[in-house]
């Protein structure tokens, strides 16, 4: 596909660049004349984020490098400095960014719901990271009194692997209030760490007709009404119970009563303790939905590889948000080329195999075949060549 290009010019195909550019009318900033134009603005820093760089002055200098193939990857005509890049990142409206991606996040996540899942249903895994930040260069994000640190809430989808929901705020803010902010599905299943253990905003999920699944943070009292151990159930399961709170406050904070599973990991030998209000599915399901919140981890592994100290590609606050959101757009973006290539491997393995090929004119879907396929097609290469020998 796509035949001489190169292959960050093949994947940015598969962006809607239509709906981007009514986005810059929307928001008619003051820079919408420049030379530099959004959508070259949004390649360019998609083009550093996939190549890992650490800094505008590294972006710059790889990009000049290659300044004779500028026009093909989508930068324009000439050469960028840092100067613009920088003035672009902390002038430009975020709110460009933002919207486009939340726009990404919903087409990647309607492309790949198709996606089997060893359950059926909706899961998501909600959780935050934080991103520490130096206090003498970020004051407006001041956090403690020695540093500074923005926080990215974060709601994925754990079939697709796409983050459906996110907000930045400072770090100051802490996981249980990012509980209001959603709006639950009724039958879908959020799992949740412990440290969004909030009993009052977990009855709320429950009196809306969903499901939550979350880690227990403390030993709280409770009756047990009914249940059984793990002679009569297996499965690593060590405790399935029906409990009820018998706290003053938990009592209030949550009246009615909830599942209590205790689940044993032969992997990280050790004891976990789930509540849950889903009363239908296995033990062992609540436990592999839980353990399935390792995408929401990649996902902030990656974002914080991206994002470090001094990976920030600008000072100000606009420049901090407006490089998350197109993280984020890169993201979706690897995960809707994954679905339409049908290459069916991990995002961030994708992501990984593409961002050391951007400048290569290799087909783009060539390079995301599996190994063994790739090594078949060599099999069948070198038998062509032996006969042909012979």
């Amino acid at each position: 596909m796509h035949s001489g290009h190169y292959v960050f010019a093949q994947i940015t195909k598969f962006l809607p660049k239509r709906f981007f550019e009514r986005l810059t009318v929307k928001y008619d900033d003051r820079t919408r004349g420049w030379s530099l134009s959004h959508w070259n603005h949004l390649l360019d820093l998609m083009f550093g984020q996939l190549l890992g760089c650490r800094s505008l002055r590294e972006l710059t200098d790889i990009t000049v490098a290659h300044a004779n193939k500028s026009f093909f990857l989508g930068f324009g005509k000439g050469c960028i400095n840092r100067q613009i890049r920088s003035k672009a990142n902390a002038i430009r409206d975020y709110r460009i960014f933002e919207e486009f991606a939340f726009h990404m996040v919903a087409i990647a996540q309607s492309k790949r719901i198709t996606r089997e899942f060893e359950l059926h249903g909706r899961f998501y895994a909600v959780d935050s990271t934080t991103i520490d930040l130096c206090l003498s260069v970020f004051r407006w994000a001041k956090f403690r009194t020695s540093k500074s640190g923005i926080r990215i809430h974060t709601q994925i989808d754990i079939v697709t692997e796409i983050p459906v929901f996110y907000r930045i705020t400072n770090a100051q803010v802490h996981d249980v209030n990012s509980m209001d902010w959603f709006t639950y599905e009724p039958l879908a299943c959020y799992v949740f760490d412990r440290g969004n253990f909030d009993l009052a905003r977990l009855y709320k999920i429950n009196s809306s007709g969903a499901f939550f699944i979350i880690r227990e943070k403390f030993h709280p009292a409770y009756e047990i009404e009914s249940g059984f151990d793990f002679e009569e159930k297996g499965d690593n399961v060590l405790r399935d119970q029906t409990v009820r709170f018998t706290g003053k406050r938990n009592k209030t904070n949550y009246p009615t009563s909830i599942r209590r599973i205790v689940y044993y990991s032969p992997e990280l030998r050790r004891t976990f303790t789930y509540y849950t209000n889903n009363f239908h599915l296995e033990a062992k399901n609540i436990a592999l939905l839980y353990k399935n919140r390792w995408q929401v981890e990649l996902f902030f592994k990656w974002i914080k590889q991206h994002l470090r100290v001094k990976t920030f590609w600008g000072e100000c606050e606009n420049a901090v948000r407006v490089q998350i959101h197109v993280a984020i757009i890169t993201y979706c973006l690897i995960g809707i080329v994954e679905h339409d290539m049908q290459i069916n491997r991990p995002i961030v393995e994708v992501m990984r195999i593409l961002g050391s090929s951007l400048l290569t004119k290799d087909d783009a879907k060539d390079l995301l075949a599996p190994f063994k396929q790739t090594l078949e097609k060599q099999d069948d290469r070198q038998l062509s060549f032996d006969f042909h020998f012979d």
